[in-house]
């Protein structure tokens, strides 16, 4: 599976709040952050546990992806985000755009970083 199909399937399991498959296609220790800024979700462990909490509380939340590069080890997804009504009745998020920029070692996604 190429790079941007591995990072597709990400996105579809992230879409259909999948955390088991989604933290299946990264390496043990990767990660999600902020573009050069700090890590947000730390490892797999991390990641599964942070993304199965917000998906508890936007059951709505998608992203669809309305750009794709890649180039070399990266993946670059613009993605437009929509999280719904909160389950703890918090305030609505505006739908929002996000670069999303997935890095690869081997077959593996390793870190995923946004830009927002």
């Amino acid at each position: 599976m190429s790079n941007l199909d591995t990072a597709k399937a990400m996105i579809a399991a992230y879409n259909a709040q999948d955390v088991d498959t989604y933290v299946s296609y990264m390496t043990d220790d990767a990660c999600e952050a902020n573009y050069r800024g700090d890590v947000v979700r730390e490892g797999k462990e991390g990641t599964f546990s942070g993304l199965a909490a917000a998906f508890a509380k936007w059951p709505q939340n998608k992203a669809d992806i309305r750009d794709v590069q890649e180039i070399g080890d990266y993946v670059l997804f613009r993605e437009h985000v929509t999280r719904g009504p909160a389950s703890d009745g918090t305030p609505l998020v505006a739908p929002f755009d996000v670069i999303a920029v997935y890095s690869f070692e081997g077959e593996k996604c390793s870190r995923v970083e946004f830009i927002r």
